[in-house]
């Protein structure tokens, strides 16, 4: 790759490593992978100014930036520290401070807390701004959520106080808090928080603030800013100082040599699991005000202080045996069963192993022995094997090819690594599957969203998708939220969708591989479910935008034991299984549409479902495949890239003709 490619491939990932970490709170590399990243981007535009970008993410500090809050600019701008990884390169730091002041000088080595970075500003004695950092120069106003952190003083006691002050602190998410988010998402199967720091930034970025009320956040001061009327020599007066005040004020030890600042380093990384809060670090300031101001910043960097990141700590353990469970989208998910391990503070006595590609890149088997750390401190992972002590006689871990809930077979997807059961009625994927099957575009049961399907499971009303056609309003009734009326009304619902088109039933059953445009042929071309139950898989490829794999996919689901269950006792309830809209003839089979621009007599869909209707195809692209352009008013580039291609171009009124008479 020239240099230029790698320096753009650099910033672009760089820049989305950004977006995930700061936007979404869920990054998806540690900081060292990216701060290594950085670096190398660093070296190579110092080594090619001729490529200087001013948008480069060397140009500028990571932003958490978000369009829901009132954006504020910082009076003085809020820099991130360098990372250092070593004890050396604290030693480097320190020794460049000595060659620049050339006189001793004193440290402080603070814990460095990893949460998300906060400005308080105070006037009169009360809190009337809390600014996030931001991009550095400007950040999210989030005064709301940090009045409900109770170690937040919204009101300074006594009379004693400056008229205004600003000062920077860290909002934290205790561990525990942190274990009870977690555990309640997982209940729910959504996406786990990946530390504390991550929990902590969504939490101030929730627009009601009740919810981050309800989380336990907390802070812990580190600087002041600025204060009218005091002025400070050193940083440890105005921590002092902040005490005084009756704020939480970080951990701190003064060093006057390295020697010192390096024991403190150490003693932090030792007791870091004991702190109540996540420790990823230690910083090191120079505690002059004065000698800061003589050593300046950097555009990014303050150059008086460095931040120490503590290496993962890895430990092995031995896999006791590998488990899967099976998500409520049907993928089945491997999971180490580990001796237990204490790592980062906790018990760890198991570890998600992802998936099958996963496994086998590792080559982990029951019996080995493994590296285990936390991914961010927080996830439990496999990091790699110990082959040496691999035990004789191992094998290769392979999935079940059955789900182990239901005893269905197991499929891949086609375009990734997941692997998911394709049963019918899989117990394990009930909510998710009964939410499809009465979702809007499949058999539209109005009222029956994911509360409602949830409050049946749980009552035990409805154990497959035909157990709704059996519900009566009276057991209905009885659920959470629910009354009389409303439970008449769902049965309503239900009883209207039984003459629902088999297209929709199609769609409705979740098949793999068989989407909605999928469906609406296959209903059309076969017209009852019994006549394509009976369709062999050659059959089913020679309908028209049915491939190999959707073909095999449907025949496989048609003839399992659940799925042939399901339809079975559908019919019984009464439930339609033909099409209503099959094919007046198939004048346009084999023909390929592109429509575009604006139509008189009817929308694109409209247009679509006639062309489907008569056997056609409709595509949303331009090709040499392409047999037709119809072109509307104020037709665009597809109109040009037919001419370009020869590709025959019709009006609205040619393609009324040819729909009336069949004429191509």
């Amino acid at each position: 790759m020239v240099v230029k490619d790698k320096i753009k491939a650099l910033r672009e990932a760089l820049e989305q490593h950004n977006y995930n970490y700061y936007v979404l709170s869920a990054p998806t590399i540690s900081d060292r992978e990216f701060d290594e990243m950085m670096k190398e981007l660093q070296v190579l535009e110092e080594a090619h100014p001729e490529y200087a970008d001013p948008h480069s993410p060397t140009q500028r500090v990571g932003s958490d930036l978000s369009k829901e809050f009132e954006q504020v600019v910082h009076k003085y701008p809020m820099l991130s520290l360098g990372n250092t990884y070593s004890e050396d390169e604290v030693k480097d730091f320190y020794e460049r401070i000595a060659r620049d002041l050339n006189e001793p000088f004193e440290i402080v080595a603070e814990l460095k807390y990893d949460g998300t970075s906060i400005s308080l500003t105070y006037e009169d004695g009360r809190l009337v701004r809390a600014v996030t950092r931001g991009d550095g120069t400007r950040g999210d106003d989030v005064t709301a959520n940090v009045k409900t952190i109770r170690s937040v003083p919204l009101k300074l006691m006594g009379d004693r106080y400056p008229a205004t002050f600003e000062i920077r602190g860290e909002i934290l998410l205790p561990w525990a808090e942190f274990d009870r988010l977690n555990k309640e998402r997982e209940e729910q199967e959504e996406p786990l928080f990946a530390n504390p720091r991550n929990a902590a930034a969504g939490s101030l970025r929730q627009l009601d603030p009740r919810i981050a009320a309800a989380r336990q956040l907390s802070i812990i001061v580190f600087n002041v800013q600025y204060v009218e009327g005091i002025s400070f020599t050193t940083h440890t007066e105005s921590l002092d100082w902040l005490e005084r005040m009756r704020f939480k004020v970080i951990p701190h030890d003064t060093c006057s040599t390295i020697e010192q600042a390096g024991a403190s380093i150490r003693s932090i990384g030792e007791n870091r699991t004991a702190y109540p809060y996540d420790i990823d670090g230690a910083v090191v300031k120079v505690n002059s005000l004065q000698e800061r101001s003589l050593l300046g910043s950097t555009a990014k960097f303050p150059r008086w202080a460095a931040a120490y990141k503590y290496p993962p700590e890895q430990k092995p353990s031995r896999v006791l045996d590998i488990v899967v469970q099976v998500g409520r989208t049907g993928v089945l998910t491997p999971r180490a069963v580990l001796e237990p391990v204490r790592l980062a503070g906790t018990t760890v006595q198991s570890a998600s192993l992802h998936n099958q590609d996963y496994i086998a890149e590792k080559d982990i088997r029951i019996g080995d022995t493994v590296l285990v750390q936390k991914a961010g401190e927080i996830i439990p992972e496999v990091v790699g094997v110990v082959r040496e002590k691999r035990p004789e006689g191992t094998q290769p871990y392979r999935l079940p090819e059955r789900c182990p809930v239901c005893g269905a077979h197991v499929a891949r997807d086609e375009d990734g690594a997941a692997i998911r059961c394709t049963g019918a009625e899989c117990p394990a994927q009930l909510l998710r599957n009964l939410t499809h099957f009465a979702s809007r575009d499949a058999m539209d049961i109005e009222g029956l969203g994911p509360a409602v399907v949830e409050g049946l499971v749980k009552a035990g009303l409805v154990r497959t998708p035909g157990d709704l056609y059996r519900l009566e309003a009276q057991s209905v009734a009885q659920l959470e939220r629910m009354g009389q009326k409303s439970a008449e009304n769902l049965i309503a619902a239900v009883e209207k969708s039984k003459s629902r088109d088999l297209s929709r039933l199609l769609f409705a059953f979740g098949i793999r591989q068989v989407g909605q445009k999928a469906a609406k042929v296959l209903a059309a071309r076969f017209g009852t479910l019994d006549r394509l139950s009976q369709a062999t898989v050659e059959e089913l490829t020679a309908v028209d935008d049915i491939g190999e794999i959707t073909a095999r996919s449907l025949a496989e689901w048609l003839h399992s034991d659940q799925a042939e269950h399901l339809i079975a006792s559908l019919k019984g309830a009464g439930v339609n299984t033909a099409s209503q809209a099959q094919p007046v003839d198939d004048r346009l089979a084999g023909k390929t549409f592109v429509l575009t621009g604006t139509l008189e007599h009817f929308s694109r869909a409209e247009a679509g479902a006639r062309i489907e209707a008569l056997g056609g195809k409709v595509s949303s692209s331009v090709s040499r495949k392409t047999s037709y352009v119809v072109a509307g008013e104020e037709a665009g580039s597809k109109l040009d890239k037919a001419n370009a291609l020869g590709i025959t171009v019709l009006s609205e009124a040619e393609f009324l003709q040819m729909l009336s008479d069949g004429t191509d």
